[in-house]
């Protein structure tokens, strides 16, 4: 028991030594691009620092891209723990937001009834998008990382080809030249914040992360979820149903990423626009690594990526930098947490013992 808990403790330890660095690492490098563009670094930290924290609208802003963040984390947190790659998150998205747009637009319900039923087909439509790449993995075993990968494209342009067959083509509407028309007021999500752009889709993406984690954590069927990545021999040995489960947990993966779409239009689209997404599903990827697979750990990763984007609006309203520097700072991060400190520690451990004994035997020689 107590080198379970030492190992832990290692492991927390070497965690955050990890996120040290990576911050040390995007301060450092985002320091030297900005300076190289004849900037000033504190300057440009400043204003990332205004549009994430300087306003009641600014605060607005940054929970309105933690939301989305969060959610299609938790999907890929779903799938990546049990060894499944399911990065066609953001396809599923797209089938999830234009059905939820669909009916927030067509049907008239009463308020609370048609918020739950748009969210409810916008995770129908993502799991049923979501279902296809697992059918082909688990019956013809088709790589679900290309599978998934390829139906994004799918995804995006049959939602644009639904809407314009749909809607038609409004030249004059720029931005909304291919889009669906506005939905109902009753099919909106409340403002968390008033006058500001976050919505109480934060609530539903917060609990749902709660409830991941502690389904992980304390329910038999959560243990099988996690054993089919770690050991599908041990589960076939086991009596788990490996096919029903695979299957399952994709659904699963599809049903929350569709939810993020439905969440997006139910709060700040209120229509569904072609390319609305621009990358969420791939950040919700990067969250999900970062965060190593921790529902919780995704909430504070979200809430950072969220100040990111937020304050990277504000970094080239107000100065000349570009917005794509964060963009760069991200990919950054991602790649320092993804490294192994502890096996790359262990090789440097290993190196210096080499060499000690290489110079002990050269003393010995001579």
């Amino acid at each position: 028991m107590a080198k379970l808990r030492k190992a832990k403790l290692s492991g927390f330890g070497v965690n955050v030594f990890r996120y040290i660095i990576a911050i040390l690492m995007v301060f450092l490098i985002g320091a030297l691009l900005i300076s190289g563009q004849g900037n000033s670094p504190g300057e440009a930290f400043n204003a990332i620092l205004s549009g994430a924290f300087g306003s009641k609208r600014a605060i607005g802003t940054t929970i309105r891209w933690m939301t989305p963040t969060l959610l299609t984390s938790i999907s890929a947190i779903i799938a990546f723990r049990s060894g499944i790659w399911n990065v066609g998150i953001e396809g599923q998205m797209y089938l999830g937001a234009f059905f939820c747009a669909m009916v927030g637009y067509e049907w008239l319900l009463p308020r609370g009834v048609h918020i739950v039923v748009c969210l409810l087909i916008a995770g129908f439509a993502g799991m049923l998008f979501a279902l296809i790449p697992a059918l082909l993995k688990v019956y013809l075993n088709v790589n679900e990382l290309i599978s998934t990968l390829m139906l994004n494209y799918v995804s995006s342009f049959l939602t644009e080809y639904m809407t314009f067959r749909y809607m038609g083509f409004d030249s004059s509407a720029l931005a909304d030249a291919i889009a669906t028309n506005e939905m109902q007021p009753t099919a909106r999500l409340s403002t968390l914040i008033p006058g500001t752009s976050a919505s109480t889709a934060i609530l539903v993406a917060l609990a749902l992360a709660i409830l991941v984690q502690l389904f992980y954590k304390y329910t038999s069927r959560g243990y099988e979820f996690k054993m089919v990545g770690q050991n599908l021999r041990f589960c076939k040995y086991g009596g788990v149903n490996s096919r029903r489960t695979f299957l399952t947990i994709f659904l699963i993966s599809g049903f929350i990423a569709g939810l993020c779409g439905g969440a997006e239009m139910c709060g700040y689209f209120g229509k569904f626009r072609t390319a609305f997404a621009m990358n969420l599903g791939w950040d919700g990827v990067m969250v999900a690594s970062i965060a190593q697979n921790s529902p919780l750990v995704a909430i504070i990763v979200s809430y950072i990526w969220g100040i990111l984007k937020a304050g990277s609006l504000q970094l080239e309203r107000v100065t000349s930098n570009n917005r794509l520097i964060v963009n760069i700072l991200q990919a950054i991060f991602v790649l320092v947490v993804a490294v192994d400190f502890k096996t790359l520690f262990g090789v440097m451990k290993e190196q210096i013992q080499v060499n000690k004994l290489r110079h002990q035997g050269k003393g010995t020689e001579t």
